[in-house]
């Protein structure tokens, strides 16, 4: 089994610490080198919690690329940032892997022209947790029955943007087989601007941040005289690990972009 040299950008964030111990569990994975805004020059064992990992910090991710060789970067850092160093990882032959949500549409024809153009892979996921995929898909399968559905999304009180990136992907993935139609009363007035929540094709979104929250989504079908629910929930970030590692193992077999990690499950 070939080693892979890993790069994890955001290794001080709560979903990185879990991926550096991940790396650090495998045995054909090598983690050679840390993106991060501190510490830059130093050593990761530097930082609180990584006692003895005597790993290269770097906050120039082209620096980083130009003096390791790296076959895969995880990005697990922010929206402000996932979009940069995706671009970046390719434009050196870095095939990435990106748990950072935010991105537009714009953005990923962008991306997916550049790995077609190179023949590199690339595989964003809005959620790495196996489950959640499910929940996504089973979503979708009821979409095809049930024109009424509302998402609710649970996070953290830290987490950046709203709604979640797994929000809007399992609205996207309803709205390729449901029959448009814009919920609720013709009339419908909200009486507290955002009531409703936001809107994609005529559903509601809605988010909830609290302290105390991982990650959890609940996606409610309704129709006469019965509702649907299916709901997952993260009650800590080892759950996104296996997706993580199956998207790492996969990325480097392709040559496209792929948005989703239910895209690859099969």
């Amino acid at each position: 089994m070939d080693n892979i040299n890993i790069v994890i950008a955001g290794p001080r964030g709560r979903m990185g610490r879990e991926a550096v111990q991940l790396v650090m569990g495998i045995e054909n994975y090598n983690l050679v080198a840390v993106i991060d805004h501190k510490n830059d020059g130093g050593l990761l064992s530097d930082s609180d919690g990584f006692f003895g990992l005597h790993i290269p910090v770097y906050s120039d991710v082209s620096q980083c690329f130009r003096n390791t060789k790296v076959d895969v970067i995880i990005d697990l850092t922010t929206p402000k940032f996932g979009m940069y160093h995706t671009k970046i990882a390719l434009e050196h032959g870095v095939r990435p892997v990106v748990g950072t949500t935010g991105f537009t549409r714009d953005n990923l024809i962008e991306l997916k022209q550049i790995c077609e153009e190179k023949e590199l892979g690339c595989i964003i996921a809005p959620n790495f947790a196996i489950g959640a995929v499910l929940m996504m898909k089973f979503a979708q399968m009821a979409g095809r029955y049930f024109q009424d559905v509302e998402i609710i999304e649970l996070h953290h009180d830290q987490k950046l943007d709203a709604p979640s990136g797994t929000a809007v992907k399992t609205a996207e993935m309803i709205a390729d087989v449901r029959l448009m139609k814009k919920q609720g009363h013709p009339e419908e007035k909200e009486t507290l601007a955002g009531a409703r929540g936001a809107e994609y094709e005529g559903m509601h979104i809605h988010s909830v941040r609290l302290p105390g929250l991982i990650a959890h989504q609940q996606v409610i079908f309704g129709s006469e005289g019965q509702s649907l629910t299916i709901r997952h929930d993260s009650y800590n970030r080892s759950s996104f690990m296996s997706g993580i590692k199956l998207a790492v193992d996969t990325v480097l077999k392709i040559d496209t972009l792929v948005y989703g990690l239910e895209n690859i499950l099969e």
